[in-house]
């Protein structure tokens, strides 16, 4: 995986390429379910088919919009896939636990494709999101595209299908904070009971935006801090700092005591 060198982008010639992190999770799963087809045989039986070509043609016209998006600059668009292997699991057994449906059809055959015409990348049991924002903070100045809120934790900038946002390192923090009380039922992790993000964005603006205000928070619901951690990890999306490259081993987040976003004191604490 070509990130180790940091680099802000790819020279040709005197032209500096900009590259597009592109999440194909989305972009994949919606196309190949566009290109299936019921057949019902009545007597309880219905089939499921799918046309290769439709379902590739789909992922390639998908890939194309985000191109234009970004004409000018002609961008190198990189595709970012899940594993199949998911390391919040081992956090929290029941992380996405509602997902269970399966792949829709042509999906496997669909990326084995697109490996032959761009670059493909899929990390050991991370998902998307997570080798999306390693590569993104390891290799900055490049943009990511995807319409998941979660990565609004990524500094940078990031196209969400609609517009660019320029997400700084505070911004980036904050959110993840907010993420861990407020939770992500879609990922099934709940946060803190009765507290969604806007009631999350309220406590913060008025205790700061601080570990201990989480805590606390989690407290008075009668949850604990090892309640807190585990929400906060499982929101977090891996940065570089996060990700031990050399062994592919996750570093879990653990905040110091004194962790605070708005003053920019405290900072995360070495992995042991």
């Amino acid at each position: 995986m070509p990130m180790g060198d940091a680099q802000r982008a790819t020279r040709l010639g005197d032209i500096l390429v900009m590259k597009l992190l592109i999440d194909a999770d989305f972009i994949c799963y919606k196309s190949c379910a566009a290109a299936e087809t019921e057949i019902d045989w009545g007597d309880d039986v219905i089939m499921v088919t799918s046309k290769f070509s439709d379902a590739y043609t789909n992922v390639l016209k998908e890939i194309g919009k985000i191109l234009e998006a970004f004409m000018w600059d002609q961008p190198e668009p990189i595709l970012f896939f899940s594993d199949s292997k998911n390391f919040r699991k081992k956090i929290y057994s029941d992380y996405k636990g509602n997902r269970n449906r399966k792949k829709p059809c042509g999906y496997v055959r669909v990326i084995n494709e697109l490996t032959k015409t761009y670059e493909v990348i899929r990390m050991p049991e991370l998902e998307a999101d997570d080798a999306m924002g390693i590569y993104a903070t390891a290799n900055p100045g490049n943009i990511i595209v995807s319409p998941d809120k979660d990565l609004m934790q990524i500094p940078g900038r990031v196209y969400n299908m609609k517009e660019t946002t320029l997400v700084t390192e505070d911004d980036g923090a904050r959110w993840h904070l907010i993420q861990t009380m407020a939770g992500d039922q879609t990922d099934g992790y709940g946060g803190i009971p009765g507290i969604g993000v806007k009631r999350a964005v309220t406590i913060f603006e008025k205790e700061g935006y601080s570990w201990e205000t989480v805590v606390k928070t989690f407290k008075s619901k009668e949850l604990d801090e090892e309640d807190a951690l585990m929400n906060a990890r499982l929101a977090r999306i891996l940065t570089a700092t996060d990700y031990d490259t050399a062994n592919q081993r996750v570093i879990p987040w653990t905040p110091t005591a004194d962790y605070r976003i708005d003053d920019g004191t405290g900072v995360q604490a070495p992995a042991s």
